[in-house]
């Protein structure tokens, strides 16, 4: 009988021992009371409870945490309703402080994250609510941050997910942007049609300075063709001149060479003299030396004689 007892009494112990053993996993803590008060804070690892004595108050994830919250109704400075949901990056690093300093932490931060995102928008006016979300994330960390210390909480970012203006102001924001698109439209087709313009002028330009520059070109070269073909000209007169003189030249040699007589020579002057005449001329100018002979009238009656 002793014996079915204190077998009894072992199994009782061990099962005591056994259900007051705690294992504190990666990332958790454990906050623990004695006899209703906090006695501390375990870690990871193996833990054991007093029978009756100790309990496990709260078991707190040392996670980084996120939270949505609903839409907030906030009304800007320019009297604008409009309605803004928020997430919440939140990190507990103080279990005793999470556990003892608030009754209701998730609750606590919403209302916190209202009445500030409230207060920073009410000092905003619409356009500036719109184009400032960075500005507004880092105030309202920065204030949730410092509130939510006594809470053994860090808030580690903020974010406005959406913004949702009403629908009239929605409707007029989507006109505003029409508007400015087909003002850009209007200044690009504008730019190109200028930029159409210049290159044509540019074209016809260049085209005129070329037609210009080829009739030049053509001008220099006609030109430069008639002073050869005068120049050419030029030379083939020198050139007949020159062989007329060498032929003239030649004949003077000729009758030098054979020592002609006065009266052949007088002859050969008349010759010239008709030449010159060739049946044309109405006045003939006669050397002296032609007059002084006696026989020019019969040499000029031969003259004539030739010239008919």
């Amino acid at each position: 009988m002793n014996g079915i007892i204190i077998l009894v009494l072992f199994i009782l112990i061990v099962a005591l021992m056994a259900t007051h053993v705690r294992i504190v996993p990666q990332s958790r803590a454990y906050v623990i009371e004695r006899l209703g008060k906090y006695l501390g804070t375990w870690n990871v690892g193996i833990n054991i409870l007093v029978p009756f004595i100790d309990r496990v108050v709260k078991r707190v994830s040392l996670k980084e945490q996120v939270i949505d919250f609903k839409p907030q109704p906030v009304i800007t400075k320019d009297n604008v309703t409009m309605q803004i949901d928020s997430v919440i990056y939140f990190q507990i690093t103080d279990p005793k402080l999470y556990t003892y300093g608030v009754e209701n932490p998730m609750s606590a931060i919403e209302n916190l994250t209202a009445t500030t995102l409230r207060n920073i928008i009410g000092a905003m006016e619409l356009d500036a609510t719109l184009t400032s979300r960075d500005t507004i994330n880092t105030e309202m960390r920065v204030i949730l941050d410092e509130a939510t210390d006594p809470w053994g909480m860090k808030i580690n970012r903020v974010e406005l997910k959406n913004i949702i203006p009403p629908r009239e102001i929605q409707d007029a924001m989507e006109r505003q942007m029409k508007a400015e698109r087909e003002r850009r439209e209007a200044i690009l087709r504008a730019e190109g049609q200028k930029k159409s313009a210049i290159l044509v002028a540019e074209g016809e330009k260049e085209s005129a300075i070329l037609k210009a520059e080829a009739e030049k070109q053509s001008a220099i070269l006609r030109a430069e063709g008639q002073k050869e073909v005068a120049i050419k000209e030029a030379e083939g007169r020198a050139e007949a001149i020159r062989a007329i003189k060498e032929a003239e030249a030649e004949g003077i040699k000729l009758l030098k060479e054979a020592e002609a007589s006065k009266e052949v020579l007088m002859l050969k002057s008349m010759e010239t003299l008709g030449k010159v005449a060739d049946g044309k001329a109405t006045k003939i100018i006669i050397p002296s030396e032609i007059q002084n002979l006696t026989s020019f009238s019969t040499l000029f009656a031969e003259m004539n004689e030739k010239t008919k």
